[in-house]
């Protein structure tokens, strides 16, 4: 068995996530709690009781995901197993990054509430947006980004999976993207739920501001073998780690092609850890359209952990 550890990013939020991890596992307990001392205020109140608005703001929201996921990780952990190769979307890789010892916790919490500030701030609400393209071949999603750029700026954010690729930039160009996307044939064009059009240059400025901040971590040599959202990539020199964050704010996340490659290394059995399962289904479609089985699961909370401690075991 070869395991990998993935990590989601931004909009698998909601109010409650980790309380049951919280409630009933010590270690998990000591996440939340050692978040809110470095934080300097309750954001555990906030996630298991606030209401969903602050929460989504990217600001918590950054910090929120990682402690859950961190929490979800010590659970798995404290049963004995561990990652082979570790991977997050987006926000996810910070989490991917502790996971490795590449990154303490503690600064990983204080760094992504930097960073979903900087996010936040780089573009006015209500100036930017993002898309998910569902169903439509890339080349013909690239002509229809070509001709909406006549509209501004828009390029692709996410490669999720062969059939869904996500598309950011300015609103009206955006817009036009989803319009002519649908004309060339694709399936389906959702707006998505979020503050900023992230992983797009329009993400310039928070890049330069994060780069100021990585510049005063120290990060050591990765033990678990980390796979890069910018390159797709395993993480060979730590040297590396500052440029690549520093890029990934504003450079495409090549998932689909970081899920390949961990198919490619022999990994049969992928663990999503913290909120939501929207990775798992990315992992069934990329694995399935390559012909290769295997086992997936997902930890959030203690009916997922002994379902994943079941389906191991067995």
């Amino acid at each position: 068995m070869k395991t990998a550890f993935i990590f989601a990013g931004q909009g698998s939020q909601y109010i409650g996530m980790g309380k049951d991890l919280y409630e009933n596992i010590s270690v998990c307990r000591e996440v939340f709690d050692k978040a809110n001392d470095i934080l300097g205020f309750d954001i555990k109140d906030l996630i298991f009781n606030g209401n969903r608005e602050e929460l989504d703001i990217t600001e918590n929201t950054q910090p929120a995901i990682l402690i859950t996921s961190i929490a979800a990780k010590k659970a798995i952990e404290e049963k004995g197993i561990k990652a082979d190769v570790v991977a997050g979307l987006s926000l996810g890789e910070y989490s991917a990054l502790v996971t490795s010892e590449v990154l303490n916790f503690e600064e990983a919490v204080a760094l992504v509430k930097k960073r979903g500030r900087f996010m936040q701030e780089a573009v006015p609400v209500g100036v930017g947006s993002m898309a998910a393209i569902i169903g439509l071949p890339l080349e013909k999603l690239k002509a229809a980004l070509e001709k909406a750029r006549e509209n501004g700026i828009v390029e692709i954010a996410n490669y999720n999976t062969n059939n869904q690729i996500v598309v950011g930039g300015e609103k009206e160009a955006v817009k036009k993207a989803m319009e002519l996307a649908l004309e060339a044939g694709a399936k389906r064009a959702i707006e998505l739920k979020v503050s900023g059009p992230f992983h797009t240059s329009l993400l310039e400025k928070a890049s330069i501001k994060l780069r100021e901040e990585l510049q005063n971590i120290k990060f050591n040599k990765p033990k678990v073998k980390t796979i890069s959202n910018v390159t797709a990539e395993i993480i060979d020199d730590k040297d590396d780690i500052k440029s690549l964050l520093f890029s990934q704010v504003k450079s495409s996340v090549r998932w689909s092609e970081s899920i390949e490659k961990m198919l490619n290394m022999g990994v049969d059995t992928f663990i999503e850890l913290g909120p939501g399962r929207v990775l798992s289904s990315f992992i069934k479609e990329i694995s399935r359209e390559k012909g290769v089985k295997v086992k997936i699961y997902n930890v959030e909370d203690m009916k997922s952990l002994q379902k994943t401690l079941e389906g191991i075991e067995a």
